[in-house]
């Protein structure tokens, strides 16, 4: 008793105890490889150093205790642990023995590249159209993992190039949204990895037609083409009307992938009429139909927007027609002048304008002939309805057509459509064109500015003149270019 008072009476000279050379850290390391926690002591004297892991000892003094062979002291009292594990992870503690301990400690953290343990279904996934899906990857490692989402050769349905998301939701998919999805993880140590997700989609048939009307003519080829997609190739056959059609030396159904194609040869007169394919799997049966029909095609406008003269404008049109146009009806009439915005502040849309009345000093209801063609004005509608032979020299394919329309008003807008009629019908009415008249009259153009085409027709003209042939003359403007061509001829 009188020895353990003696003892707790010695003094120690704070000078003389060892300190350590070496704080604590925190050390992170990557699975596989080897990490040494030093340990420096100055002025250790006999004082023992032991590391230690929670409550296990793995080394006192220069005796290594721990039965791992990974671990080992090097250097002194270094630690050192090799082929490092997620195990591995966690405080080590170097302490002295001294009457009160003195210790720093070490954190050791396992950094672990990614790993994809889940894809959902394995990798492959088949829905029906209309229905959702979650496709989800559950990655694994240390940091924890970020999952990126993107689509192999496409956007994401969201229109995304990529999405961070633990999981992907995706509504009401069609065979648009089919495809190889990619999922991603990565946390910054080793390389990244990638799993894919292939999302097939089972839907019925889909057809689109390439054009809903096709025009040809007596003796052309035809050409009707639908676009099919559909689970495992569909089945697609052709029908006129109700009465299914088998190939001939005139009628040879092609396959190429999804373009289904229906070729007739030599049209004839009988082959017009309504036409449709027919695709059929097993989960359902669609149908489109497509007319054939030697009717012209609608009329496109070629010429300038805005006219040269106060009271007349010369517009020109294009038809396609595999026969020749026999007469065409053009529509116009004015719109009504917009002065300023509509009742919301905003301006007043094309249409909107068009369907106002405003009061006219026309002519009453009934036909009257103005220069070349029949004209008809229905007061009621405002419209102007003229009716144009087409010219006889015209070849079957473009054939276009000119007009002057006279007794216009100045500065006004004015819209315009035509129809066009061969031996088979007229044609759909073409797009509303719209123009516009001066405020003066246009000085004449100087001759390197006329068009090219306009000095072939007046030297046409002109030759007829000269030879004595009868003259149909309709078009103002070239009735200019035949007086310039006059005046140098003469």
């Amino acid at each position: 008793m009188q020895e353990s008072s003696q003892a707790s009476q010695i003094k120690i000279n704070p000078a003389d105890l060892p300190t350590f050379l070496t704080s604590s850290q925190v050390y992170k390391v990557t699975e596989k490889d080897d990490v040494i926690l030093p340990c420096e002591v100055s002025n250790a004297g006999h004082y023992v150093l032991a590391w230690k892991r929670g409550i296990a000892v793995l080394s006192a003094g220069n005796v290594k205790v721990s039965p791992d062979p990974r671990i080992s002291l090097v250097n002194g009292y270094n630690l050192e642990i090799k082929d490092v594990g997620p195990q591995d992870a966690g405080d080590y503690v170097c302490q002295i023995g001294t009457l009160e301990p003195r210790e720093i400690t070490h954190t050791v953290e396992i950094l672990v590249p990614p790993r994809i343990h889940y894809a959902t279904s394995s990798g492959r996934v088949e829905v029906k159209k209309g229905t959702s899906v979650r496709l989800e990857c559950k990655a694994s490692g240390n940091p924890v993992p970020k999952v990126t989402w993107s689509r192999r050769n496409n956007l994401l349905p969201g229109g995304e190039q990529t999405l961070v998301a633990p999981q992907l939701n995706l509504e009401r998919v069609d065979r648009h949204q089919a495809g190889i999805y990619q999922c991603t993880a990565s946390n910054g140590v080793g390389e990244d990895v990638t799993q894919q997700i292939v999302l097939h989609v089972l839907y019925p048939p889909e057809i689109s037609v390439e054009r809903a009307v096709v025009h040809s003519g007596e003796g052309f080829e035809a050409q009707l083409v639908c676009i099919v997609h559909g689970e495992s190739q569909p089945e697609v056959l052709w029908y006129r009307d109700t009465m299914q059609l088998d190939t001939t030396e005139r009628r040879i159904m092609e396959s190429r992938g999804s373009r289904h194609t229906l070729v007739i040869r030599k049209v004839h007169r009988s082959d017009f009429g309504n036409y449709t394919c027919v695709a059929d799997n097993q989960l359902g049966k669609t149908r489109k139909s497509v007319q054939l029909t030697g009717k012209p095609n609608p009329a496109k406008f070629s010429s300038a927007s805005r006219g040269q003269w106060r009271d007349s404008y010369n517009i020109t049109w294009a038809v396609e027609s595999l026969s020749p146009i026999e007469e065409f009806k053009l529509l116009y009439r004015r719109l009504p002048e917009v002065s300023g915005n509509g009742e919301d502040g905003h301006p007043r849309p094309l249409q909107h304008q068009s369907s106002k009345r405003e009061n006219r000093t026309f002519a009453s209801t009934g036909y009257y002939n103005m220069g070349y063609g029949r004209q008809y004005i229905d007061r009621r509608s405002d419209w102007r309805d003229v009716i144009l032979p087409a010219m006889p020299i015209q070849a079957p394919g473009l054939q276009t057509m000119s007009y002057v329309i006279r007794a216009l008003e100045p500065a006004q807008i004015y819209e315009a459509k035509v129809q066009s009629r061969n031996k088979y019908g007229w044609s759909p009415i073409s797009e509303a064109f719209t123009f516009q008249t001066t405020d003066s009259d246009l000085a004449f153009p100087d001759r390197p500015q006329t068009p090219r085409h306009v000095y072939n027709a007046a030297n046409i003209i002109v030759h007829n003149i000269q030879s004595g042939s009868e003259l149909n003359i309709y078009d103002e403007y070239t009735c200019k270019i035949i007086q310039y061509r006059i005046k140098e001829n003469y």
